[in-house]
């Protein structure tokens, strides 16, 4: 029997009689509505059934003479076997698709999403995912992944982004053991990774600190950059605020007109906008005030709103705006950070001789100690308003306050 060309198949015609293949007992090309295209199948007898069968093996010219005829081979062979090729595919499709990590993952992050406290958190486990795991393990399927995987996947982070690296290889192990909870999968290779990664310094060897700007330089840079000339501008003001409160730059940002006491001179956060979930009173400056004073009417709530879409802003405008002033800090190479004026504020009050307790609950440091906690019930708000006031003498290049 003669071999079919690609010419003959080119000019299959459909009126024309099937065109066999010649190499592969049964294949041949069937024609189609459309000159030079077919249908390439193959007739054979079931060793199942013992009837006859028709499996088609796609369309010409898709698929080529050349291709076809791998197909019809393959299919051969497991007649050759005692297997119907047609079942064993019904028997492929029936089984339930066992899902790539990506996608596994993906399912995992919704069924976690609800319970994160802070969308932002539940953002980040995502990314970190997607940016270190994903171009690698993105499109196996979960029982093809194999510790060594992982290891390649956390070497290059392992130790030079230490913390890092420890969360994404968290994550991987979550979504690992969520595949073998739901059977797609016998093992959780991350459970032996390790063995196959250097050993990570210690956490406090590997811990670094925020960036700080050293507390004797801030009132120059606040009068530098922080108040270009009369014309107000609601990060500046943001960042001085931050400085003169030491409080988290999250806690200003998300500040509201409801938790200001004018009159007072205290402005209360709410427990549920606090790290520690407690209440924290900060007495305000003179300075304070003054920020705060030229800051009415421009939101109806929020103290610190953006410009353009009168929403609390990002953590970014912030750091954007210590990049642009290139604010130097005790670390070299990098920029002074807004939680790092914290630190600066902890140094000051160190080397101006005010007590450890009281620095630390102008911070809203929470007391490790139990006992100690127990006792201690009072936030010392009259004694930080000293301290407080100090403080602000000392950002504003003045001597004295007077309240």
């Amino acid at each position: 029997m003669a071999t079919i060309t690609d010419t003959k198949a080119r000019n299959i015609k459909p009126a024309d009689p099937a065109i066999p293949h010649g190499n592969i007992t049964g294949l041949a090309l069937h024609p189609s509505s459309t000159k030079g295209h077919g249908k390439w199948v193959l007739r054979y007898v079931s060793p199942v059934t013992g009837k006859r069968r028709n499996a088609g093996l796609g369309s010409y010219p898709e698929v080529t003479i050349a291709e076809a005829g791998k197909r019809a081979s393959a299919m051969r062979l497991e007649l050759a076997d005692g297997k119907d090729p047609l079942e064993e595919k019904a028997k492929i499709e029936d089984k339930p698709k066992l899902p790539t990590f990506e996608e596994a993952a993906r399912t995992l992050h919704k069924d976690l999403l609800a319970g994160w406290k802070n969308p932002k958190h539940g953002q980040q486990w995502l990314n970190t995912l997607t940016e270190y795991v994903f171009p690698k393990l993105g499109n196996k399927h979960l029982h093809e992944i194999q510790p060594g995987d992982v290891a390649e996947v956390l070497k290059p982070i392992w130790l030079t982004k230490a913390e890092t690296a420890s969360r994404v290889k968290q994550r991987i192990h979550a979504v690992m053991a969520w595949g073998w909870a739901h059977g797609h999968c016998q093992s959780n290779p991350v459970d032996v990774v390790t063995h196959l990664l250097a050993q990570q310094p210690g956490k406090a060897v590997r811990t670094q600190h925020h960036p700080a700007m050293p507390w004797r330089d801030i009132p120059a840079f606040v009068q530098q950059h922080l108040r270009p000339g009369n014309r107000p501008e609601v990060v500046r003001s943001l960042l001085e605020f931050v400085i003169l409160t030491a409080c988290r730059s999250g806690e200003a940002r998300g500040m509201t007109w409801r938790e200001v006491d004018l009159e007072n001179k205290i402005w209360t956060i709410p427990a549920e906008r606090m790290k520690a979930k407690l209440a924290h009173r900060v007495p305000l400056s003179a300075r304070a005030l003054a920020i705060l004073e030229a800051q009415k009417d421009q939101h109806d709530a929020l103290v610190f709103p953006s410009v353009r879409d009168q929403v609390a802003l990002s953590d970014m405008a912030i750091t954007a705006l210590l990049r642009r002033q290139k604010a130097h800090s005790d670390t070299p190479g990098r920029i002074a950070t807004a939680h790092g004026f914290r630190s600066s504020f902890r140094d000051w009050c160190s080397e101006k001789g005010y007590s450890r307790d009281l620095a630390e609950r102008s911070l809203a440091h929470t007391i490790k100690d139990k006992v100690e906690a127990a006792y201690h019930r009072t936030d010392l708000l009259e004694q930080r308003r000293n301290l407080m006031n100090a403080w602000g003498a000392f950002v504003t290049g003045k001597l004295t306050t007077k309240w």
